[in-house]
């Protein structure tokens, strides 16, 4: 779903139960009078426990967003450790992992820019899976050339690791909120918008009150959707840690060839 179709249907879903509860009202306050006072009980109570529904919700988005930037910086801070420990290798297979790493490291921005579970997404993925193959197997030749040496073994352990948190990261992009949790938010806050409508209605008092509550309510739902939308929206997960890696990669390596 794109951010306009998602802005789209939030707004027509508050705005349908908020007009029928207003008009609601304005039927009920011909008719009865006796209905205003448990109206405003029912009506508090249930904003009460929309309130609670929307932090938890806001809760468990904000949780997944700081997760999926922990992991990107921590499988930066991977590619760029095994990129320096590559450079300690001996020649063929210093120049050859070396240039698979920035390959690898291009590969991992662009996960970055995909939407969890798309076509894209697998494409990025499955390229990362082949460069890993690439890279563990000249990592074998480099520890079957020199056992007893060193550098190849704190290589290998590194590439390891970095492996482990491209795991990580995948996962925190897929780690979304529960479905059902989205849903009870949105039709909780618009049964509760109706409900405020129709108070405020049968009070016979003005609709500013209730347009404020309702772009409040709305805004809340709205970063709390664009919040597990990690390559999309208006708060996207940033990949500088990334980029800023790719861009010394450009450099000389630090260490010279054994």
């Amino acid at each position: 779903m794109q951010s306009w179709e998602l802005v789209v249907g939030i707004f027509a879903v508050a705005a349908t139960f908020t007009v029928a509860g207003f008009a609601a009202g304005r039927y009920l306050r011909e008719h009865s009078g006796s209905l205003r006072e448990p109206f405003g009980v029912l009506q508090g109570a249930l904003l009460g426990l929309v309130g609670l529904i929307l932090a938890f919700g806001l809760s468990l988005a904000v949780g997944r967003y700081q997760d999926r930037r922990a992991a990107t910086v921590a499988e930066a801070n991977a590619i760029g450790t095994t990129y320096l420990r590559a450079q300690l290798l001996d020649e063929p297979g210093r120049t050859q992992s070396l240039a698979l790493l920035r390959r690898y490291t291009d590969q991992a921005i662009a996960v970055t820019r995909e939407v969890p579970s798309s076509a894209g997404m697998r494409r990025s993925t499955a390229a990362e899976g082949l460069l890993q193959r690439q890279l563990w197997a000249l990592a074998g030749q480099s520890v079957a050339a020199a056992p007893l040496a060193t550098a190849p073994r704190v290589y290998v352990e590194t590439l390891n690791d970095m492996f482990d948190q491209q795991t990580v990261r995948l996962s925190a992009l897929n780690n979304r909120v529960p479905g059902p949790v989205l849903a009870l938010e949105v039709l909780g806050a618009a049964a509760a918008l109706g409900l405020l409508a129709l108070h405020i209605s049968l009070l016979g008092r003005g609709l500013a009150p209730l347009l404020v509550a309702a772009a409040l309510i709305s805004a809340l739902l709205l970063i709390t959707f664009d919040l597990d939308r990690p390559a999309r929206g208006l708060i996207t997960v940033p990949n500088t840690p990334l980029v800023q890696l790719r861009a010394s990669m450009a450099l000389p390596p630090a260490s010279p060839a054994p």
